[in-house]
Order: C-alpha cells, then sequence, then structure tokens
C-alpha cells in the first residue's frame, strides 16, 4: 500500500502515518501500538494489506496459530470500533468490541468480535476473541 493512501482502519490519516508505521517498525524493533485499540487498528489494516507476519507477530504466543493464509480474495473495506474497555497505555489488559465490513466472491459480510488484548514487556498482543 502507498504511504500516502489512506490507511485502511480508517483513523483520516495516511497509512504511513498511522498503520503502516507499526507494520514497517516491527522488524527494526518498534514503535509498537500503545494502546489496545491501536493495536486492533492496525492488525485490522494488516489484514487488508495482507501482512500475515505482522499479525503473527502480534498475536500472543499462547494463542497464535502456526500460519495464516490470507490471500482468499477477502477485501476489507470500513472498520467501526464499538467499544473499548482499558487497553490503555498502563494497562495490562483490554478488550476492544468492532465490526470489520468486507467483500468477497460470496458478497458482502461482516465480521463482529469482542477481542481480548495482553501487555507483556510494554508491548500489545492480540490474545483471542469472541463472535459478537
Amino acid at each position: 500500500m502507498p504511504d500516502d493512501a489512506r490507511c485502511p482502519c480508517l483513523s483520516g490519516e495516511t497509512y504511513a502515518a498511522c498503520c503502516g508505521r507499526f507494520h514497517a517498525g516491527l522488524p527494526t524493533g518498534g514503535p509498537y501500538a500503545p494502546t489496545a485499540e491501536t493495536l486492533m487498528r492496525s492488525r485490522y489494516s494488516a489484514f487488508a494489506v495482507e501482512d500475515a507476519d505482522y499479525l503473527l507477530a502480534t498475536w500472543h504466543p499462547t494463542t497464535r496459530p502456526a500460519d495464516l493464509n490470507l490471500a482468499d480474495g477477502t477485501e476489507w473495506r470500513r472498520l467501526d470500533v464499538r467499544r473499548t474497555e482499558a487497553g490503555g497505555p498502563f494497562d495490562e489488559t483490554g478488550v476492544v468490541e468492532f465490526v470489520a465490513h468486507h467483500r468477497s466472491a460470496v458478497g458482502r459480510g461482516q465480521m463482529r468480535e469482542v477481542s481480548r488484548f495482553v501487555r507483556e514487556d510494554g508491548r500489545w498482543y492480540y490474545l483471542d476473541g469472541d463472535s459478537a
């Protein structure tokens, strides 16, 4: 994705100024997402740009799958954050509820999830989630 394109998470920022900086910073040791919501947004954007490495690296090791196949033709169109609980820069856990809108060969759809996050050594990780 071009750095000057609108970020897929719909923050209103460019990709480079928003989620792209977290995606690009992963191999070099940061910056990392400062809140659970920011991590969730950057993970949504990683799905949109098919960045499996970022998704795996930000998934907690206790629940992380061995690999991801993102080449299923899904086009992620919009993200709506419904609510957050904790997940700030000084919290150890956080919850983010969201709706991710997508389009695929079978039509339009939504993914609704209540995601749980944990912060370890100053870094947020996606732990797991329940379909809402």
